[in-house]
């Protein structure tokens, strides 16, 4: 069961990287290179964190996957991403998502299953389960709020496609501290995250110039980093025993933390570079033709429509 359980992380960690690069990578390339991730950067780091090893045994805090699934999916996504290079007409023609009414839905059964991630990492039905789920709703709330008024602030529309980022950069922000918090901590956790994913969204995207089709590396990439240094500051004993952060008297813990953050960082991206070349040596390439990112891949490479074009 725990196999199964882990399993889950291993599939939704490396589908998140494929956000990255959405409409512009080969299919045969893109199986290829989720069998060689999957093994060779996504379970290194997990056993690193959760399997005993250097980060686990250092006292590293992740509950359910701030460095294992959000750090290292913004990673890998970020470095792919700038590899295969732009979509065509990208930041010249606007690029709307196909379905706001789907990407409601998405986020709602998003929301609905992220419990399922963090109460279960627990691995039991007791208090820390129980406390898990609630402070995981909390930040998702709190993150869509903060998203929501930041754009209304800055863009003076807010948007259901904003209210739904902000539920996920929440989510995601939770997630490593979700069995070591309180409610007050899930709070600001989710509230900061809102802001942030907000920002390296509609600014810091546009200010580097990369074209990251999901914004995997803006939401989860940055909101995992904050949602693992925030685990560092904010875990309370009276919630976990077995975690202590900077505000009840245990400044290492933030070091640990950064440490978990970089070592992720450096190997994932270290790792995700050399894995895509391999991956181009195997596969003879990694983009489709330019024929047939215009007719689009649902038509050109797979023969079916999600949606009629009218």
């Amino acid at each position: 069961m725990f196999a199964l359980f882990q399993m889950t992380f291993a599939c939704i960690t490396v589908a998140l990287v494929l956000g990255s690069v959405v409409d512009r990578m080969k299919f045969s390339s893109w199986i290829v290179f989720t069998v060689l991730w999957v093994t060779f950067i996504y379970c290194p780091i997990a056993h690193w964190v959760w399997g005993g090893g250097w980060m686990g045994r250092m006292g590293a805090l992740d509950f359910a996957g701030g460095t294992v699934v959000h750090i290292n999916a913004g990673i890998g996504g970020l470095i792919l991403a700038l590899v295969l290079g732009k979509r065509l007409g990208y930041g010249k023609e606007a690029m709307f998502p196909s379905s706001i009414a789907l990407t409601a839905l998405g986020a709602g059964l998003l929301w609905f299953g992220w419990f399922g991630f963090n109460a279960g990492s627990q691995l039991a039905a007791d208090g820390i389960a129980g406390s898990a789920f609630l402070v995981t709703n909390t930040s998702a709330a709190m993150g869509a709020l903060a998203w929501m008024f930041a754009e209304w602030l800055i863009n003076k529309k807010p948007t259901m496609l904003g209210l739904a980022s902000g539920v996920v950069a929440g989510l995601v922000a939770i997630t490593p501290a979700a069995g070591f918090v309180n409610m007050p901590a899930a709070l600001i956790i989710g509230l900061v995250a809102g802001m942030l994913g907000f920002y390296c969204v509609a600014k810091l995207k546009q200010k580097l110039g990369y074209d990251d089709s999901l914004d995997v590396f803006g939401v989860h990439g940055m909101c995992g980093l904050w949602g693992a240094l925030a685990t560092g500051l904010f875990a309370n004993p009276a919630v976990n025993e077995g975690a202590k952060g900077m505000f009840y008297g245990n400044p290492k813990q933030l070091w640990i933390q950064l440490i978990s953050i970089a070592a992720t960082a450096v190997f994932t991206a270290a790792g995700t570079l050399i894995v895509i070349y391999l991956t181009k040596w195997l596969t003879g390439g990694l983009r489709v033709t330019e024929e047939n990112e215009v007719a689009g891949l649902d038509s050109s490479i797979h023969g079916e429509r999600a949606f009629e074009i009218q």
